[in-house]
């Protein structure tokens, strides 16, 4: 099967294998001249017509029609001379197979078709009674080309199976290496939007515990100082959590059971209280039902690093932020308005791409830009057909 299997053009030892081929023939040629009465006994001219004919196989894969066209020119004065004509059916039959495996179908049967039509001619003009004998056998020659052609057509269905299975391997492949690439991009947005969210938070309320501890120490506040510490200690306390169930895709595979929940609108009440803690005034408006996992965990994360970006940006110490989650029209609209100092000049960082990837993972867009006076706004749109 594994000869079968293999293009004849490809195989290993091709040229030594067809030279034994070519010597078995050669074999076979004489002792069937020597020991049959099917014609005269060749002379020197005869075994040499003999013989090239079947030295002509050795180089039957490389030139297959030429070594037909040949065995054909050897063969056909060596019936003219009415030698031993059973002698030279094995070189025939074996340069007919490797046209037949070699060639397109079509081409074979009309290759075969000239090959028997000039052989008969020839043994017409020679012996009567010897052209119909072999018009007789010729099935033998036609059964050799219908072997060989569906020898051809296996081989090309086993070349198809063998490429579509490699194909697949490789879309295999290509489909895990972008799988790894949008799971890691998955992860650097979930890092970013997470530490950039608690740092932002912390260093905010850094800020208000040291100002309240330089303002008046002589009359010092303590529970503002121990709520200020409080707040930074329990924003510790998320980030560490939500770092540990992020860095756990990292660590093995098959743990995504064990993870979590994604985050969803259920909480956005802890965003606005974190901003809160910092000093924000945050007005939390969700009116939104059976929001798709996927959505809400987008609508969430652009939520996050929109506080974010205001409470870090927003440059005044009564900073106002509006936050809208609305669902209508088969799409969930979120809106985070700051009335801020915005973003400014400065180096742009990866909020606005990271909130830009989020909306398009689940097929949405986000707006995001300055106030035509004051303050800043982001504005989402989530489809929430076909997400699940």
């Amino acid at each position: 099967m594994a000869a079968v299997n293999r293009d004849p053009l490809t195989a290993p030892h091709a040229l030594r294998n067809d030279a034994l081929l070519a010597l078995t023939a050669a074999v076979h040629a004489v002792v069937v001249a020597l020991t049959t009465d099917d014609g005269r006994r060749p002379d020197a001219l005869g075994w040499t017509l003999l013989l090239l004919a079947q030295a002509a196989v050795v180089w039957r894969r490389r030139r297959p029609l030429l070594v037909l066209t040949a065995v054909v020119a050897l063969i056909a004065p060596y019936h003219a001379l009415d030698f031993n004509h059973a002698a030279p059916t094995a070189a025939a039959y074996v340069a007919l197979y490797t046209v037949a495996v070699t060639s397109a179908p079509r081409t074979s049967l009309l290759i075969t078709a000239s090959v028997l039509g000039v052989v008969i001619s020839i043994m017409l003009a020679v012996n009567t009674h010897k052209a119909l004998e072999l018009l007789k056998v010729s099935g033998w020659l036609i059964s050799v080309v219908l072997a060989g052609i569906s020898v051809r057509g296996y081989r090309q269905y086993v070349a198809a199976v063998v490429e579509r299975a490699e194909r697949a391997e490789r879309t295999r492949e290509e489909e895990a290496r972008r799988r790894v690439a949008e799971e890691r991009l998955r992860i650097a947005r979930d890092l970013h939007d997470l530490l950039a969210h608690s740092i932002t938070l912390i260093g905010v309320q850094t800020s208000v515990a040291a100002h309240v501890l330089g303002a008046d120490p002589d009359r010092l506040d303590r529970t503002a100082v121990a709520r200020s510490l409080d707040d930074i200690a329990e924003t510790c306390r998320t980030a560490r959590g939500e770092l540990r169930t992020t860095l756990e895709v990292l660590r093995e595979h098959g743990v995504p059971d064990g993870r979590e929940p994604l985050p969803g609108l259920g909480g956005l009440d802890g965003l606005a209280e974190a901003a809160r803690a910092s000093g924000a005034r945050v007005d939390l408006a969700v009116e939104a039902d059976a929001v798709p996992p996927a959505v809400g965990a987008a609508a969430y994360r652009i939520v996050q690093e929109a506080l974010t970006n205001a409470v870090r940006h927003g440059g005044r110490d009564d900073l106002g932020i509006r936050v809208g989650v609305r669902s209508g029209e088969g799409a969930l609209r979120v809106t985070v308005t700051d009335d801020g100092a915005g973003a400014g000049g400065g180096t742009p960082g990866f909020g606005l791409v990271g909130m830009r990837e989020r909306a398009r993972s689940v097929g949405g867009t986000v707006d995001a830009g300055p106030l035509p006076e004051t303050g800043f706004e982001v504005s989402a749109v989530l489809p929430l057909g076909g997400v699940q």
